[in-house]
């Protein structure tokens, strides 16, 4: 093999440094004198080699192995640049990294695959350290996990200001509605009748009180009285049979009587007395209905101002907010109960937040009272359920028996044909249970 003199070293000045071709010059200083390396390109080199095969790596020096990809035959040339040691070293890293990129894929599809005979290395594996940057990255998605639960339990339902859009309404007495309906509360402790007072009758009993009271709804929807005065009426009744026994002739007279007070304090033209004796059948003369009238004011001591269960069912109606259908559904149940004699042993505004609440169950289904109607009847759900079934009870008997007054007045259009409403169903079972 025939070698030429290129690549001879060449004796030159201490300083000087040449540049030619854009080929790099290397300078070594040895022994005050400065020898070059007159390197070529390695194509021109290798053209002078006998064979005309030249070196595939010039600068390995070490022996690189073929995993670093270094000393490949395939390794391109950029623009004739002869292969330093610091170019081998940026092509090694960049053939480096793209061969990994490309046998990604094939690790994340091996790693699916988990032999036995490997199941020990895999989980040594396993047991290699999380990285910091993966470990917070964990730790910041676990808090907001336990964040948004924590947020969950501790989220409450909001209470609605019903009054609020009455507030310019100087009818609604915005400003006082809170006192008004906390001395309601206090004053119908006293205004209610004793659940006991029929065992002071001769010769009156319950059932006779609740043939009275269902006649007398007819007679109220005959005259087309206000519901106030239906519920002022049964209140009049009560209070005076705790204090005055009665014959059992007399009972008719005292409803007749209880409802003409009655609308003289709650209707604007109130039925003649002619009136009552002629829906009576003439039973009682008008001498029989005056006296009563006498003898009933003095024995309640002209006291009318109470608070029956109508006054707190428009509040906790609105409370609830309701449609047109809730409202006649949870005055139908309410005079059901007025005709119970068993129910006296409820105040008036624990049976009108009851039949409210069995409204909205038969209603939708579902178990409706929300925090706002527990806020304004200071009455929770557990506190309703024995009254609620038992006004169930007697909304599943109304259409059948004698005492059937109601459901003949809540079955016609003005009353939107409520009486045809299915009894809740899980409070039926509740019951029979």
């Amino acid at each position: 093999m025939a070698i030429t003199d290129e690549n001879k070293p060449v004796l030159i000045k201490p300083s000087a440094v040449q540049v030619k071709g854009g080929a790099e010059m290397a300078t070594r200083k040895v022994v005050g004198v400065e020898t070059r390396s007159n390197r070529r390109v390695l194509g021109a080199i290798n053209q002078n080699l006998v064979g005309g095969q030249g070196y595939p790596c010039v600068v390995n020096k070490r022996g690189l192995s073929d995993e670093n990809g270094i000393c490949d035959k395939n390794l391109p040339v950029h623009g004739h640049r002869p292969i330093t040691r610091k170019y081998a070293a940026q092509i090694a890293s960049s053939q480096k990294h793209s061969s990994e990129e490309n046998k990604k894929p094939k690790i994340v599809a091996e790693s699916f695959s988990v032999w036995e005979d490997d199941m020990e290395e895999n989980e040594a594996a396993n047991d290699k350290p999380v990285p910091m940057s993966l470990e917070q990255t964990e730790k910041v998605s676990k808090g907001k996990d336990q964040m948004e639960v924590e947020m969950e339990d501790i989220f409450e339902e909001a209470v609605i200001d019903i009054d609020g859009d009455d507030a310019k309404n100087h009818l609604a007495a915005v400003e006082y509605v809170g006192d008004l309906f906390a001395n309601y509360r206090t004053m119908e402790v006293y205004s209610c009748a004793s659940p006991n007072y029929m065992a002071q009758q001769v010769d009156i009993n319950e059932r006779m009180r609740s043939i009275l009271i269902d006649w007398l709804i007819e007679v109220h929807h005959k005259f087309e009285l206000r519901e106030e005065t239906l519920f002022l009426t049964v209140n009049l009744i009560d209070r005076f049979l705790e204090k005055q026994g009665i014959v059992r002739k007399k009972l008719q007279l005292v409803g007749l009587v209880a409802m003409l007070l009655a609308c003289k304090y709650e209707e604007v033209c109130a039925p003649l007395v002619e009136d009552l004796v002629l829906i009576s059948d003439k039973a009682y003369t008008r001498k029989e209905v005056l006296e009563m009238e006498s003898m009933m004011l003095n024995t309640l001591q002209f006291n009318m101002s109470v608070p029956t269960a109508y006054v707190f069912m428009r509040r906790y109606l609105k409370a609830a907010q309701c449609d047109r259908k809730l409202e006649l559904l949870s005055f139908m149940l309410v005079e059901l109960c007025l005709v119970e004699y068993e129910m006296l042993k409820f105040p008036p505004s624990f049976i009108a937040a009851a039949a409210i609440y069995t409204a909205q169950t038969t209603l939708y289904g579902v178990q409706q009272w929300s925090k706002t109607c527990e806020v304004h009847t200071t009455y929770s759900e557990d506190q309703l359920l024995e009254c609620s079934r038992s006004i169930v009870g007697y909304h599943q008997k109304a259409a059948t028996g004698k005492l059937t007054g109601v459901h003949r007045k809540y079955s016609i259009s003005k009353f939107g044909y409520s009486a045809k409403c299915e009894p809740a169903h899980f409070l039926v079972q509740q019951t029979q249970q």
